[in-house]
């Protein structure tokens, strides 16, 4: 089947050939004639199927009719991400160039008054997170009253992020009689249930079995060590080791992982890129640009990037850390293998991943078998042993000082208090001042503390060591003859 089979206008037609499309995908052939005759839709296909144009084409379809008024938009699209919803701006962007249709993006970085003054020229496709659109709702810039259809893109992703009782609220602003889409990856219960709350008698389409991963990525695991260190040096042997490796995609669980692995790979030589989701809007857009252009062939990325974003070439996936969830497992290396192509992910699995890794299996259907090749870890190797030598010999020196710090906090207690104690520091003989003609005898040195040489204020206060006048004048030390 073609798209000229579906039902779409000419314009989008046209817009669809001039991309090189010419056969829909199972999830945009079954969802777009129900989009067009007006049904809700709930539509399940694993990640990397054409969803976004599912909704997209027929979108644009209905909107050639009927004009935008300001500050109340016509259609609702939410997006769980800033990068999401960027990415389904570029879609109404290319297919929909040849309409004239105003399309703004509500999201966190950027400022109010930018968007405010878009929404106030009227929009006919609104794209936002729903941090950001309750924000200018309450800030009572924006009215939902006029919404015709709403989607809902990546909901068990929403689910993850609590962002549920958002979505809720947003649903509740909007007319009653919408036309509702609802797209997700996998089916958990609390899905199943939020989805009857905001559908009504829907169209349900699967092309796929929930949290089930694409027939063209191969997928290994590699025993990594339990040391830090041990991963980042197992990750860099794989990276180096990977076949027709074209670009990489490394994620880890957390933000600060994502700055230090990024950060080793750069010591060591590799062109990488970071993402998570801490960093600014700028930064983010441009390390995802940066990748997409093939500038950087690897992204360190945390699940920010792990839903929906289209980057079709990416040819390796790698996990540095398994994740926690074994949905997450499905988004992330679905990355790879998009379109039809083939695609590699591997992760490195540490003694303490044994449940998750179980956990991902039991999902899947299927047990992921170990990589070819010898990746045993070696205890005794460390980062370190990779450095250029004058980087190990500024770490020598610092390690040095450090050490020695150690060994004086390890010295016995007992050994401290008999340097400290005052029995067994010489007491200083008791003579006259300078000044005043006779002459102190010479004090005796004292017998140096284990540890840090004690402050000269605190030596000069010691009751033992007699106070120093040779500032004064002499006048001012001559005794004084009190007046009876």
């Amino acid at each position: 089947m073609s798209f000229s089979n579906l039902g779409l206008s000419d314009k989008v037609l046209a817009a669809v050939a001039a991309t090189g499309y010419t056969t829909p995908t199972p999830i945009q052939e079954q969802a777009i004639p129900h989009v067009l005759a007006r049904r809700d839709v709930l539509g399940i296909a694993q990640t990397g199927t054409g969803k976004t144009a599912a909704f997209v084409l027929p979108m644009l379809t209905l909107l050639e009719k009927g004009r935008a008024r300001a500050r109340m938009p016509r259609t609702l699209i939410l997006e769980p991400t800033r990068e999401l919803a960027a990415q389904v701006k570029e879609n109404f962007d290319k297919y929909g160039a040849g309409q004239k249709l105003n399309v703004a993006l509500l999201i966190g970085g950027v400022s109010f008054g930018d968007q405010d003054s878009k929404l106030t020229r009227g929009v006919d496709v609104l794209i936002a997170t729903p941090g950001r659109l309750l924000d200018h709702t309450e800030r009572g810039g924006l009215l939902l009253t006029g919404v015709e259809l709403l989607v809902i893109d990546e909901a068990d992703r929403m689910l993850d992020m609590g962002f549920i009782p958002d979505i809720e609220r947003i649903c509740k602003l909007v007319p009653f009689t919408r036309q509702t889409l609802f797209f997700t990856a996998t089916m958990p219960p609390e899905i199943s249930r939020i989805s009857e709350t905001f559908l009504h008698n829907p169209e349900r389409i699967e092309v796929s079995k929930p949290a089930t991963t694409a027939t063209g990525v191969s997928q290994f695991k590699v025993n990594g060590g339990r040391e830090p260190h041990e991963k980042r040096e197992l990750l860099r042997r794989l990276l180096r080791d990977a076949k027709d490796l074209n670009n990489a995609i490394i994620f880890c669980n957390r933000k600060r992982e994502v700055a230090i692995v990024h950060k080793s790979l750069q010591k060591h030589g590799f062109s990488v890129g970071a993402l998570h989701g801490d960093m600014d809007q700028s930064a983010r857009t441009a390390a995802l640009d940066q990748f997409r252009k093939g500038e950087i062939p690897l992204l360190v990325a945390s699940d920010v990037a792990a839903r929906g974003l289209d980057i079709p070439a990416v040819s390796h996936v790698f996990n540095f850390d398994v994740p926690h969830h074994a949905d997450d497992y499905v988004h992330r290396i679905g990355r790879t293998g998009r379109a039809g192509r083939n695609g590699t992910a591997i992760s490195i699995v540490t003694p303490l991943d044994s449940k998750s890794i179980a956990a991902i299996e039991r999902l899947i259907g299927k047990t992921i078998p170990p990589a070819e090749g010898d990746y045993t870890v070696h205890s005794e190797q460390s980062e370190e042993s990779e450095q250029p030598r004058e980087h190990r010999a500024r770490e020598g020196s610092r390690e040095g000082s450090r050490g020695r710090r150690k060994r004086r906090e390890r010295e016995p207690r007992h050994a401290k208090e008999h340097a400290r104690s005052p029995d067994h520091e010489p007491r200083h003989a008791k003579g006259g001042s300078r000044n005043g003609g006779s002459q102190a005898p010479a004090a005796t040195a004292r017998v140096p503390s284990i540890g840090r040489p004690e402050p000269r204020r605190a030596q000069r206060e010691t009751e033992s060591e007699p106070a120093d006048h040779s500032h004064l004048p002499a006048f001012l030390l001559r005794p004084v003859r009190a007046r009876v």
